[in-house]
């Protein structure tokens, strides 16, 4: 929530803007308070230390580090993966390029190698093939190839299985590991109709974050093999990101890997139907075939910059975010119900109606 919003409940807000904006549960809040704790840098957090065995195992993993954020994660994973000046390769829509500060360049020295996303979130695999490094003088060494399941820009297409392991065979035969940026996994997991395992299998390690749909409050976890994550946790340090008594913010993760996960289709089912309602709009473009998980995103005809169409929704008491060119976005998650849905769609309804004048366009 941000600061003009009453937190409390007072003002009836539907909060679209992504579902990291989800609160602690009641189950959650008793799990922090009852929390046992020691110190994490020491390993001596033993509520810390369950969450990282339970992540570990629902992945399929050897071992599994507490991070603070999906951004530290990613980055956690990426120096762990990479020498100063190797490279890694990423999609041009991807999270890791968009929305994590240049850590990757800026703290580690690693340059990246943008790759163009398609439609569906997928590198082309010889363009991957050009782009992993010979080994000769000049040349950087390709250190990671970098995947993103669900993909956040691409509106939360799911890359399928035989995809993943058509990159990680092509990866490996060229020794190069993979990293899966998988914030949202358990909702590819869900749209698959796979364990989250089955998905990590397909790489060599994997980000995924607890304060989005699983809707704990803060915090991300890595896994991989236990080699690799001793290296994440030198990392982590590095970042500042070693913790000391952080069972009380662990908890709820461990809250979240138990009870959350089997609702995230409810919130794949409201995304559905908030696309369809969209699709009826007259002025609005969406793709509903790319309506895969929790996220919509959509445009308003020809409105370049959506900033005054998105202001407007919040007059009325709708909150979305703004994607620039892309359009608006919208996120479903456990804090928002069918009846949430409905009146979300009667808002965008009242604001396009009312912004249809003959130029057609915001200014």
């Amino acid at each position: 929530m941000t600061n003009d919003l009453d937190v409390d409940g007072a003002t009836e807000w539907i909060d679209l803007r992504s579902d990291t904006v989800t609160r602690p549960t009641p189950e959650m809040r008793a799990a922090m308070a009852d929390a046992l704790v020691g110190d994490d840098q020491y390993g001596e957090d033993p509520t810390v230390n369950r969450l990282e065995r339970l992540a570990a195992d629902l992945l399929g993993k050897e071992a599994a580090v507490y991070v603070s954020s999906g951004t530290m994660g990613n980055l956690s994973a990426l120096l762990a993966h990479c020498g100063r000046g190797d490279e890694a390769i990423v999609g041009d829509e991807s999270h890791i390029l968009w929305f994590e500060s240049g850590g990757a360049s800026t703290l580690g020295g690693i340059p990246v190698f943008q790759l163009r996303t398609d439609r569906w979130g997928r590198l082309d695999l010889e363009d991957i093939e050009h782009a992993i490094r010979a080994h000769r003088p000049g040349y950087p060494r390709t250190g990671v190839v970098c995947l993103e399941n669900t993909h956040n820009r691409c509106g939360g297409v799911v890359l399928d299985i035989e995809y993943m392991r058509a990159v990680r065979e092509l990866a490996h035969d060229r020794g190069v590991p993979v990293h899966l940026d998988g914030a949202r996994i358990f909702n590819a997991a869900a749209f698959l109709k796979v364990s989250p395992a089955t998905i990590a299998a397909e790489a060599d390690s994997v980000q995924f974050c607890l304060s989005k749909g699983l809707a704990a409050p803060v915090g991300s976890v890595v896994a991989g093999t236990e080699a690799f994550i001793e290296r994440v946790r030198s990392q982590r340090k590095v970042l500042g990101g070693a913790m000391r008594q952080a069972g009380v913010i662990a908890a709820p993760g461990l809250v979240a890997l138990r009870m959350m996960i089997d609702r995230l289709p409810e919130d794949h089912r409201r995304a559905r139907i908030l696309a369809t309602g969209l699709a009826t709009m007259p002025g609005l473009a969406i793709d509903t075939e790319l309506v895969q998980s929790n996220i919509v995103v959509f445009k308003h005809e020809g409105a370049r910059d959506h900033t005054a169409f998105i202001a407007d929704l919040k007059s009325r008491g709708l909150l979305v975010s703004n994607y620039g060119l892309r359009g608006v976005r919208m996120v479903t998650h456990y804090e928002i119900d069918d009846a949430a849905i409905e009146r979300a769609l009667e808002i965008v309804a009242a604001a396009v109606i009312e912004t249809r004048e003959p130029a057609h366009v915001l200014v």
